[in-house]
Protein backbone atom coordinates (compact mmCIF):
# COMPACT_ATOMS: atom_id res chain seq x y z
CA UNK A 1 0.00 0.00 0.00
CA UNK A 2 1.52 3.30 -1.11
CA UNK A 3 1.71 6.02 1.52
CA UNK A 4 1.40 9.67 0.56
CA UNK A 5 2.96 12.78 2.05
CA UNK A 6 0.80 15.85 2.61
CA UNK A 7 2.65 18.65 4.35
CA UNK A 8 1.03 21.35 6.44
CA UNK A 9 2.49 23.98 4.12
CA UNK A 10 0.34 22.58 1.28
CA UNK A 11 -2.80 22.77 3.40
CA UNK A 12 -1.93 26.27 4.63
CA UNK A 13 -1.10 27.60 1.16
CA UNK A 14 -3.02 30.81 0.44
CA UNK A 15 -4.64 29.57 -2.78
CA UNK A 16 -5.74 26.36 -1.08
CA UNK A 17 -7.24 28.22 1.88
CA UNK A 18 -9.05 30.69 -0.37
CA UNK A 19 -10.59 27.81 -2.33
CA UNK A 20 -11.54 26.16 0.96
CA UNK A 21 -13.23 29.37 2.15
CA UNK A 22 -15.33 29.56 -1.01
CA UNK A 23 -16.37 25.92 -0.69
CA UNK A 24 -17.22 26.22 3.01
CA UNK A 25 -19.23 29.41 2.41
CA UNK A 26 -21.26 28.05 -0.50
CA UNK A 27 -24.94 28.59 0.28
CA UNK A 28 -24.11 30.13 3.67
CA UNK A 29 -22.71 33.56 2.79
CA UNK A 30 -25.21 35.48 4.93
CA UNK A 31 -24.69 33.58 8.16
CA UNK A 32 -23.05 35.72 10.87
CA UNK A 33 -19.89 33.62 11.24
CA UNK A 34 -19.36 33.56 7.47
CA UNK A 35 -20.03 37.28 7.09
CA UNK A 36 -17.57 38.02 9.88
CA UNK A 37 -14.89 35.86 8.23
CA UNK A 38 -15.35 37.65 4.88
CA UNK A 39 -15.32 41.13 6.42
CA UNK A 40 -11.67 40.58 7.32
CA UNK A 41 -10.84 37.96 4.71
CA UNK A 42 -7.10 38.58 4.44
CA UNK A 43 -6.65 38.62 8.20
CA UNK A 44 -8.88 35.56 8.67
CA UNK A 45 -6.96 33.50 6.12
CA UNK A 46 -3.61 34.66 7.48
CA UNK A 47 -4.65 33.68 10.99
CA UNK A 48 -5.80 30.25 9.85
CA UNK A 49 -2.58 29.84 7.84
CA UNK A 50 -0.51 30.54 10.95
CA UNK A 51 -2.67 28.34 13.18
CA UNK A 52 -2.27 25.39 10.81
CA UNK A 53 1.51 25.71 10.71
CA UNK A 54 1.67 26.17 14.50
CA UNK A 55 -0.69 23.20 14.98
CA UNK A 56 -3.29 25.22 16.89
CA UNK A 57 -6.29 23.91 14.95
CA UNK A 58 -9.01 22.69 15.04
CA UNK A 59 -10.86 24.59 17.77
CA UNK A 60 -13.15 21.54 18.09
CA UNK A 61 -16.32 23.49 18.89
CA UNK A 62 -19.53 21.97 17.53
CA UNK A 63 -23.05 23.35 17.36
CA UNK A 64 -25.57 20.54 17.82
CA UNK A 65 -29.09 20.41 16.43
CA UNK A 66 -31.61 17.78 15.36
CA UNK A 67 -32.98 17.23 11.87
CA UNK A 68 -35.47 14.74 10.43
CA UNK A 69 -34.14 13.91 6.95
CA UNK A 70 -36.00 11.58 6.85
CA UNK A 71 -35.12 9.94 10.15
CA UNK A 72 -34.07 11.76 13.30
CA UNK A 73 -30.38 12.70 13.30
CA UNK A 74 -28.29 14.84 15.60
CA UNK A 75 -26.00 17.07 13.54
CA UNK A 76 -22.79 18.42 15.03
CA UNK A 77 -21.77 21.40 12.90
CA UNK A 78 -18.17 22.58 13.22
CA UNK A 79 -17.32 26.27 13.47
CA UNK A 80 -16.86 28.06 10.16
CA UNK A 81 -13.09 28.25 10.63
CA UNK A 82 -12.95 24.51 11.22
CA UNK A 83 -15.10 23.90 8.15
CA UNK A 84 -12.61 25.91 6.10
CA UNK A 85 -9.84 23.76 7.60
CA UNK A 86 -11.72 20.58 6.66
CA UNK A 87 -12.10 21.73 3.05
CA UNK A 88 -8.44 22.75 2.91
CA UNK A 89 -7.45 19.26 4.06
CA UNK A 90 -9.75 17.50 1.61
CA UNK A 91 -8.58 19.65 -1.30
CA UNK A 92 -5.28 17.81 -0.82
CA UNK A 93 -6.44 14.44 0.57
CA UNK A 94 -9.63 13.70 -1.40
CA UNK A 95 -7.80 12.48 -4.55
CA UNK A 96 -5.80 10.07 -2.39
CA UNK A 97 -8.96 8.69 -0.78
CA UNK A 98 -10.56 8.42 -4.22
CA UNK A 99 -7.69 6.37 -5.61
CA UNK A 100 -7.80 4.10 -2.55
CA UNK A 101 -11.44 3.02 -2.91
CA UNK A 102 -12.85 0.27 -5.09
CA UNK A 103 -15.43 0.99 -7.78
CA UNK A 104 -18.35 -0.48 -5.83
CA UNK A 105 -18.33 2.30 -3.20
CA UNK A 106 -20.63 5.17 -4.22
CA UNK A 107 -20.79 7.73 -1.37
CA UNK A 108 -18.76 10.98 -1.29
CA UNK A 109 -17.06 10.33 -4.62
CA UNK A 110 -16.91 12.41 -7.82
CA UNK A 111 -18.78 10.77 -10.66
CA UNK A 112 -20.58 8.38 -8.29
CA UNK A 113 -23.43 9.21 -5.90
CA UNK A 114 -26.94 7.95 -5.21
CA UNK A 115 -28.24 7.92 -8.78
CA UNK A 116 -25.41 5.82 -10.16
CA UNK A 117 -25.65 3.48 -7.17
CA UNK A 118 -29.37 2.98 -7.82
CA UNK A 119 -28.75 2.25 -11.51
CA UNK A 120 -26.06 -0.29 -10.63
CA UNK A 121 -28.31 -1.96 -8.05
CA UNK A 122 -30.98 -2.40 -10.72
CA UNK A 123 -28.44 -3.91 -13.12
CA UNK A 124 -27.38 -6.40 -10.48
CA UNK A 125 -31.01 -7.30 -9.77
CA UNK A 126 -31.35 -8.12 -13.46
CA UNK A 127 -28.22 -10.29 -13.50
CA UNK A 128 -28.16 -12.24 -10.23
CA UNK A 129 -30.96 -14.20 -8.48
CA UNK A 130 -30.40 -13.53 -4.73
CA UNK A 131 -29.38 -10.49 -2.70
CA UNK A 132 -28.61 -9.61 0.92
CA UNK A 133 -28.97 -6.08 2.30
CA UNK A 134 -27.37 -5.02 5.58
CA UNK A 135 -26.81 -1.78 7.44
CA UNK A 136 -24.37 -0.91 10.22
CA UNK A 137 -25.96 -0.10 13.57
CA UNK A 138 -25.33 3.50 14.74
CA UNK A 139 -22.52 3.80 12.22
CA UNK A 140 -21.01 7.26 12.76
CA UNK A 141 -21.21 7.08 16.59
CA UNK A 142 -19.62 3.61 16.57
CA UNK A 143 -16.50 4.31 14.48
CA UNK A 144 -13.42 3.48 16.54
CA UNK A 145 -10.83 6.28 16.68
CA UNK A 146 -7.82 4.01 17.14
CA UNK A 147 -8.69 1.81 14.16
CA UNK A 148 -9.48 4.82 11.98
CA UNK A 149 -6.14 6.44 12.82
CA UNK A 150 -4.37 3.18 12.08
CA UNK A 151 -6.04 3.01 8.67
CA UNK A 152 -5.11 6.62 7.92
CA UNK A 153 -1.50 6.04 8.97
CA UNK A 154 -1.27 3.36 6.28
CA UNK A 155 -2.30 5.94 3.69
CA UNK A 156 -0.51 9.10 4.90
CA UNK A 157 3.05 9.32 6.21
CA UNK A 158 3.68 12.95 7.22
CA UNK A 159 3.80 13.10 11.03
CA UNK A 160 2.46 16.65 11.37
CA UNK A 161 -0.42 15.90 8.99
CA UNK A 162 -1.33 12.75 10.91
CA UNK A 163 -1.27 14.75 14.15
CA UNK A 164 -3.70 17.24 12.58
CA UNK A 165 -6.04 14.42 11.55
CA UNK A 166 -5.84 12.94 15.03
CA UNK A 167 -6.77 16.27 16.64
CA UNK A 168 -9.79 16.52 14.34
CA UNK A 169 -10.88 12.95 15.09
CA UNK A 170 -10.31 13.28 18.85
CA UNK A 171 -12.20 16.60 18.98
CA UNK A 172 -15.47 14.66 19.10
CA UNK A 173 -16.58 11.42 20.69
CA UNK A 174 -19.98 9.85 21.23
CA UNK A 175 -18.51 7.37 23.72
CA UNK A 176 -14.93 7.02 24.88
CA UNK A 177 -12.66 6.68 21.86
CA UNK A 178 -15.51 6.33 19.37
CA UNK A 179 -17.64 8.41 17.07
CA UNK A 180 -17.47 10.92 14.24
CA UNK A 181 -19.71 14.01 14.10
CA UNK A 182 -22.46 13.78 11.49
CA UNK A 183 -22.33 16.95 9.41
CA UNK A 184 -18.56 17.30 9.06
CA UNK A 185 -16.84 17.02 5.68
CA UNK A 186 -13.92 15.07 7.14
CA UNK A 187 -16.36 12.67 8.82
CA UNK A 188 -17.88 11.78 5.44
CA UNK A 189 -14.51 10.88 3.96
CA UNK A 190 -13.26 9.08 7.07
CA UNK A 191 -16.48 7.08 7.44
CA UNK A 192 -16.50 6.05 3.80
CA UNK A 193 -12.85 4.97 3.96
CA UNK A 194 -13.39 3.11 7.25
CA UNK A 195 -15.47 0.43 5.49
CA UNK A 196 -13.23 0.09 2.45
CA UNK A 197 -11.94 -3.23 3.79
CA UNK A 198 -15.48 -4.65 3.77
CA UNK A 199 -15.69 -3.80 0.06
CA UNK A 200 -12.51 -5.76 -0.52
CA UNK A 201 -13.78 -8.62 1.64
CA UNK A 202 -16.88 -8.94 -0.54
CA UNK A 203 -15.01 -8.26 -3.76
CA UNK A 204 -12.69 -11.19 -3.10
CA UNK A 205 -15.30 -13.60 -1.74
CA UNK A 206 -15.85 -16.49 -4.19
CA UNK A 207 -19.59 -16.72 -3.45
CA UNK A 208 -20.30 -13.01 -4.05
CA UNK A 209 -21.36 -12.20 -7.61
CA UNK A 210 -21.50 -8.43 -7.12
CA UNK A 211 -21.89 -5.86 -4.36
CA UNK A 212 -22.70 -2.18 -3.82
CA UNK A 213 -21.98 0.04 -0.81
CA UNK A 214 -23.38 3.51 -0.17
CA UNK A 215 -21.65 4.56 3.08
CA UNK A 216 -22.85 1.88 5.54
CA UNK A 217 -25.72 0.49 3.44
CA UNK A 218 -24.34 -2.69 1.84
CA UNK A 219 -25.91 -5.04 -0.71
CA UNK A 220 -24.43 -8.11 -2.33
CA UNK A 221 -25.70 -10.75 -4.73
CA UNK A 222 -25.25 -14.52 -4.79
CA UNK A 223 -26.36 -17.42 -6.96
CA UNK A 224 -28.46 -19.04 -4.23
CA UNK A 225 -29.92 -18.57 -0.76
CA UNK A 226 -27.35 -20.85 0.86
CA UNK A 227 -24.38 -18.83 -0.41
CA UNK A 228 -26.10 -15.61 0.62
CA UNK A 229 -26.44 -16.81 4.22
CA UNK A 230 -22.87 -18.09 4.39
CA UNK A 231 -21.52 -14.73 3.23
CA UNK A 232 -23.78 -12.95 5.73
CA UNK A 233 -22.41 -15.03 8.58
CA UNK A 234 -18.82 -14.37 7.53
CA UNK A 235 -19.34 -10.65 6.95
CA UNK A 236 -21.08 -10.26 10.31
CA UNK A 237 -18.04 -11.76 12.02
CA UNK A 238 -15.67 -9.61 9.95
CA UNK A 239 -17.51 -6.38 10.75
CA UNK A 240 -17.59 -7.29 14.45
CA UNK A 241 -14.00 -8.51 14.85
CA UNK A 242 -12.10 -6.33 12.39
CA UNK A 243 -14.17 -3.15 12.03
CA UNK A 244 -15.43 -3.24 15.65
CA UNK A 245 -18.96 -2.56 14.46
CA UNK A 246 -22.29 -4.35 14.56
CA UNK A 247 -24.84 -4.93 11.82
CA UNK A 248 -28.45 -3.95 12.44
CA UNK A 249 -30.73 -6.89 13.28
CA UNK A 250 -32.99 -6.02 10.34
CA UNK A 251 -31.36 -7.93 7.49
CA UNK A 252 -33.02 -8.64 4.16
CA UNK A 253 -32.33 -11.82 2.17
CA UNK A 254 -34.54 -12.12 -0.87
CA UNK A 255 -34.89 -13.00 -4.51
CA UNK A 256 -33.94 -10.19 -6.86
CA UNK A 257 -37.35 -10.42 -8.52
CA UNK A 258 -38.90 -9.14 -5.26
CA UNK A 259 -37.04 -5.84 -5.49
CA UNK A 260 -35.15 -3.79 -2.93
CA UNK A 261 -35.49 -0.40 -1.22
CA UNK A 262 -32.22 1.48 -1.55
CA UNK A 263 -31.25 5.16 -1.18
CA UNK A 264 -34.87 6.32 -1.29
CA UNK A 265 -35.91 4.26 -4.31
CA UNK A 266 -37.93 1.09 -4.67
CA UNK A 267 -35.91 -0.85 -7.24
CA UNK A 268 -37.08 -3.81 -9.32
CA UNK A 269 -35.35 -5.50 -12.26
CA UNK A 270 -37.69 -3.73 -14.68
CA UNK A 271 -38.69 -0.50 -12.94
CA UNK A 272 -37.64 2.20 -10.47
CA UNK A 273 -40.08 3.92 -8.13
CA UNK A 274 -39.85 6.61 -5.49
CA UNK A 275 -40.49 5.40 -1.98
CA UNK A 276 -43.38 7.03 -0.11
CA UNK A 277 -40.79 8.71 2.11
CA UNK A 278 -39.01 10.19 -0.91
CA UNK A 279 -42.32 11.43 -2.28
CA UNK A 280 -43.06 13.18 1.02
CA UNK A 281 -39.57 14.68 0.98
CA UNK A 282 -40.07 16.00 -2.56
CA UNK A 283 -43.39 17.61 -1.63
CA UNK A 284 -42.02 19.05 1.62
CA UNK A 285 -39.03 20.67 -0.08
CA UNK A 286 -41.21 22.25 -2.77
CA UNK A 287 -43.55 23.74 -0.18
CA UNK A 288 -40.69 24.84 2.07
CA UNK A 289 -38.85 26.79 -0.64
CA UNK A 290 -42.07 28.23 -2.03
CA UNK A 291 -42.83 29.58 1.45
CA UNK A 292 -39.29 30.97 1.63
CA UNK A 293 -39.82 32.68 -1.75
CA UNK A 294 -43.16 34.13 -0.62
CA UNK A 295 -41.44 35.71 2.38
CA UNK A 296 -38.83 37.28 0.10
CA UNK A 297 -35.82 35.38 1.41
CA UNK A 298 -34.97 33.99 -2.05
CA UNK A 299 -35.54 35.47 -5.51
CA UNK A 300 -37.27 34.03 -8.58
CA UNK A 301 -34.09 32.59 -10.04
CA UNK A 302 -33.16 30.87 -6.78
CA UNK A 303 -36.61 29.31 -6.54
CA UNK A 304 -36.40 28.04 -10.12
CA UNK A 305 -32.94 26.59 -9.42
CA UNK A 306 -34.35 24.90 -6.34
CA UNK A 307 -37.22 23.41 -8.37
CA UNK A 308 -34.67 21.98 -10.79
CA UNK A 309 -32.60 20.46 -7.98
CA UNK A 310 -35.62 18.90 -6.27
CA UNK A 311 -36.79 17.46 -9.59
CA UNK A 312 -33.33 16.06 -10.36
CA UNK A 313 -33.44 13.97 -7.19
CA UNK A 314 -36.44 12.06 -8.58
CA UNK A 315 -35.22 11.54 -12.15
CA UNK A 316 -33.82 8.00 -11.89
CA UNK A 317 -37.30 6.79 -10.96
CA UNK A 318 -40.23 6.23 -13.30
CA UNK A 319 -42.09 9.01 -11.51
CA UNK A 320 -43.47 11.25 -14.27
CA UNK A 321 -47.10 10.24 -13.70
CA UNK A 322 -46.82 10.78 -9.95
CA UNK A 323 -45.12 14.17 -10.41
CA UNK A 324 -47.80 15.31 -12.86
CA UNK A 325 -50.52 14.33 -10.39
CA UNK A 326 -48.65 16.11 -7.59
CA UNK A 327 -48.39 19.27 -9.71
CA UNK A 328 -52.15 19.18 -10.32
CA UNK A 329 -52.77 19.01 -6.58
CA UNK A 330 -50.01 21.51 -5.69
CA UNK A 331 -49.18 23.71 -8.71
CA UNK A 332 -45.80 25.46 -8.82
CA UNK A 333 -45.96 29.05 -7.58
CA UNK A 334 -43.30 30.15 -10.02
CA UNK A 335 -43.03 29.11 -13.68
CA UNK A 336 -40.06 31.21 -14.91
CA UNK A 337 -42.36 33.57 -16.80
CA UNK A 338 -43.74 30.97 -19.19
CA UNK A 339 -47.20 30.71 -17.67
Amino acid sequence: MKRHRIELTAIAAWDNLLLAVLKAAKGKRFRPAVTSFFMNLDESITQLHNDILEQKVPDGNYRSFVIHDPKRRTIHAASFTDRVLHHAIMNCAAPIFENSLVGTSFACRPGKGIHLAVVQVQRNLQRFPWFVQVDVEHYFPAIDHARLLNLLSRRFKDVAFMQLLERIIRSYQSTHGKGLPIGSLTSQYFANYYLDSTDRFLLNHPAVCAHIRYMDDIVWWCENNSDARIVLQELTAYVRNVCQLKLKPLIQINRSTQGITYCGFRIFPGTLRLTARKQRRYRYLRQHYEATWKLGFIDDQSLQTTYDAILAATLPAHSKTWRQRDLQLHPCLYDNGNG
